[in-house]
């Protein structure tokens, strides 16, 4: 037996072992890749939100805040509605999230467009003129040349009415303060139905 026919076998295990982690550390990236594609911003990021970025939360609880404002009774914000629609955007809305994504930022466009400032940062009076705005579809801002501020609009107001009105286990209507306010009674807790095995 020669060296070279103990060399040759070697190093070409070393290259196909070094081709196999190669191979390995590509294929752990692209899953990892296809993962975070998958649940587009509904994973651990750092923040309390699913989806949401901490200034989109801040954004949408003042907008839903001027849709059901706090009186003597808590407002939406309040109430979890911001959580309620950031739940239901990884779940059964997760076809919205682009519609969400830039309805938000347009929100923002158009409140710097009109007043210098983000959304949040405006007075009472300066956000209810701004969703007086986007409600007809004259809100000013390049993402409105290209999506319904009206649309959008409306679409916020419907998971608005539902996360402050619907059951609290989708994550909104918190300690059902909206079910109290209407003199509404808490429901049973839902389960299986009992039956009574003697009346067999």
């Amino acid at each position: 037996m020669l060296i070279t026919d103990f060399i040759a076998p070697t190093c070409n295990k070393r290259k196909v072992e070094a081709s196999l982690k190669l191979n390995r550390r590509a294929f752990l990236q692209a899953a990892l890749v296809a993962a975070a594609g998958a649940g587009i911003g509904c994973s651990a990021n750092g923040t309390p939100w699913r989806f949401f970025t901490v200034d989109e939360a801040r954004t949408l609880a003042a907008i839903s805040d001027q849709i059901i404002p706090p009186d003597q009774d808590p407002g939406a914000a309040w109430a979890g509605v911001v959580n309620y629609i950031d739940r239901q955007l990884c779940g059964p809305f997760e076809n919205l999230q682009p519609t969400y994504r830039r309805g938000i930022a347009g929100i923002d466009e158009s409140s710097r467009l009109l007043y210098g400032n983000a959304f949040v940062d405006l007075t009472a009076q300066q956000q209810i003129e701004v969703l007086h705005r986007l409600e007809p579809g004259q809100a000013p801002g390049a993402i409105w040349k290209q999506s319904s501020s009206s649309e959008f609009f409306g679409l916020v107001v419907d998971h608005t009415m539902q996360g402050y009105y619907g059951d609290p286990r989708h994550g909104g209507n918190r300690d059902g303060v909206s079910w109290k306010m209407l003199g509404l009674p808490y429901p049973p807790i839902r389960g299986r139905l009992r039956y009574d095995l003697t009346k067999r």
